[in-house]
Parts: C-alpha cells; structure tokens; sequence
C-alpha cells in the first residue's frame, strides 16, 4: 500500500510540475506568436483597403507569409508541448498499469484467504475480524480508486493523441498555404518583371473579362443559334491565333462555367473525377459530377473555381469558372447534349468569343475564348 500511495503522489505531483513548467516556459511564446498574428491579420486588412498597386500587392504578399509562417510556428509550439505531455502520460500510464496489476493480485489472495468461515476462525477476537473486514474493504476502496485513476489516465491520453493527429495535419495544411502563398509572389513578379505599368494593364484585362463574363452571363452578348448538338460533340476550338486571342485574356485557354436560373455553379460539383494537371497555386480539385470533361486528355487546370491567388490579385472577387488548356489537342466539346449557340462581347478593344450550350437538363454551359 505504501508503495501504491508514493506512486500517486508522485504521479499527482508530476502533472502538478509539468503544468507549473508549461505555463512559464512556453505559454509566453504562445501569447506572443498570438498578438503577433492578430497584428499581421490587422495589417492585411489595411493593405486591402489601399489602392490596388505592385507594390501593395507585394506587400499584402508579404503579409500574407508572414502571417502564415507565425501559425506554422505557434502549431509547432502546440504540437511540441503537447508531445511532451503525452510522453509524460506514456510513462505514467505504465507505472499505473504495473500498479493495478499488482494490487489486483494481493487483494485477490488477501479476499481468498480471508473469506468465510476462514475469515472468523483464523482471528483472536471480534475485535480482530472487524478489523480485517475494515481492511480489507479500504484495499477493495483503494483498488477501485486505482482503477478509476487508470481509465481517466488512459481517456487524457488517447484525447491528447488525437489532438496532436490534429494538428499535425493543420501544420501541413499550413505548409502547403505557405509554399503556394511563396509561388503566387514570384509569378507576380515574374509576369509583372516588377513594373507598375504592365500590373495596372494585367489589372485592368483581369477586370474587364470579370465585367464581359458577368454581361454575357446576363444575356448581353451577341448570339447566334447553330444546331442541335450531342454529347461530346465538337462545338469549337481554343483560340491560340488572332486579334482576338489577348482580348480580356492572358492567352490561349478555355474558360468554362456551368450556369442554372442566371446562378454560376462551381463546374466541380458537376464534372467527372478523372486525372488533372495542377497547373497553379491553389489547392488542388477534382470533379465529383458525372459529365464528361470539355478537353480531351491531358487536361491541365491553369485556374480553379472561387476565390483564387489569380483573382484576389487582379479581379478582386470570385473566378466563376475553371481555366483549362491542351496543348496537343485544342478541340472544346459539349459536355451534354443540347442546343449551340455561337456569342461574342467586346472587351478591351477586341471581341470576346464564346459558344453556349442551353442543355436539355436546363443547365447552360458557357466555353470562353474559342474559335468558332
């Protein structure tokens, strides 16, 4: 019994420790990395609020990983501390376990030989056996307290564990943010070649073709009714060539959008799951639909759906569509039967050029930056 009860003194007086430890070694670090993401959060918001140049681009950038390194540091922090908890616990939970296993042993052998009529006849005096049975029920006491102390042991310990998987996978969530926060600033500048003039003119497309696809989405670009069209029927081309080819465009690609009752949808939801190129910083998709894909294969996604290091950058709100390219087969096909329409709007000086799908399950499917 004395051994059992130096044992969780000093397992109380351990957690007592690593507590007090805690506290004064690491939670300062925390409370700083906190107010210096708060103050970095602040900063961004301001930078938003300035006048869209290069060089507050650069700076919201620069923000931005700065931001996204200090959760990385306070995740490890977290993550650190609590490995050591949970060391800590590992160790403890075995010298409980060794502890429960013996005194489950003793308090068996102690009840065996001191039950029934063995119990009375082997004591002096009725003084004695309510002294053994007084005994024996502060071991059985003492047994139960042990086991209930092992099971809370074993909870803390498998809740702490499941918090450290946690984290571990938001720490590489974070790293990934990070490595493509890294590429978004060096494609900036490298597309820009850090000069304000070609940023203000990449700006201004990006913002053009947002206002062109908004208007033919409502109905305002010039249409034409072709035919009747099958699935996977060839409906147009991407435009590599012409006049037209960088009116509100960056170059040769295919824009796609899904729209239902004047609604753009993300095109994910309803194109097939099937092997992509990643082609760009944001996270990867894929589709979860069942149509099939308006490129044939490979297909490399230069820009997905929502709110993308691409249009936070220039357009300033959400890409209502995925761009997609390839190279080695340029053909754009319907990805549902219906009827095709042929449409174009002026942008920046050119034409944007588009073919629409009104489909028979009253979706419309727009593909931009075609030739006819």
């Amino acid at each position: 019994m004395r051994t059992i009860k130096i044992l969780f003194l000093g397992f109380f007086l351990f957690l007592s420790f690593v507590g007090r430890v805690s506290a004064q070694s690491c939670g300062s670090d925390l409370t700083c990395l906190n107010n210096l993401i708060n103050q970095y959060q602040n900063e961004i918001k301001k930078l938003q609020g300035q006048a869209n140049t290069l060089s507050n681009q650069i700076a919201q950038f620069n923000a931005q990983i700065n931001l996204t390194q200090l959760k990385i540091n306070q995740t490890e922090e977290k993550i650190a501390l609590l490995g050591g908890r949970i060391d800590q616990l590992a160790v403890s939970l075995s010298n409980l376990n060794d502890a429960f296993s013996s005194r489950v042993v003793e308090t068996y052998k102690i009840a065996r030989f001191s039950d029934g009529l063995t119990f009375v006849i082997t004591a002096g005096d009725i003084g004695e056996i309510f002294s053994r049975f007084h005994y024996l029920r502060k071991i059985q006491e003492g047994d139960r307290s042990l086991l209930l102390r092992l099971t809370n042991a074993q909870n803390t310990y498998k809740e702490e564990k499941t918090d450290q998987e946690k984290l571990q996978e938001e720490l590489e969530g974070q790293q990934q943010v990070l490595g493509a926060q890294k590429t978004a600033k060096a494609q900036l500048l490298s597309v820009t070649k850090n000069d304000e003039r070609r940023y203000q003119e990449l700006l201004a497309s990006a913002r053009a073709e947002l206002a062109a696809i908004s208007a033919i989405i409502a109905g305002k670009g010039e249409e034409t009714e072709v035919r009747r069209i099958s699935e996977g029927e060839r409906i147009a081309s991407i435009l590599t060539t012409g006049p037209n080819l960088y009116a509100c465009s960056s170059g040769p690609h295919l824009h796609f959008e899904v729209v239902k009752d004047s609604a753009q949808q993300d095109p994910f939801n309803f194109l097939s799951g099937k092997s992509l190129i990643w082609d760009n910083v944001d996270p990867e998709r894929n589709g979860t639909g069942g149509w099939q894909w308006p490129l044939s294969d490979p297909i490399r996604i230069t820009q997905s759906f929502g709110h993308t290091s691409y249009s936070s950058r220039y357009a300033g709100g959400l890409h209502t569509g995925i761009d997609m390219t390839n190279t080695q087969n340029l053909e754009v096909k319907a990805v549902k039967p219906g009827t095709l329409y042929r449409g174009g709007i002026g942008c920046r000086g050119g034409t944007l050029q588009y073919v629409r799908v009104k489909q028979d399950d009253g979706y419309d499917t727009y593909y931009l930056h075609v030739n006819y």
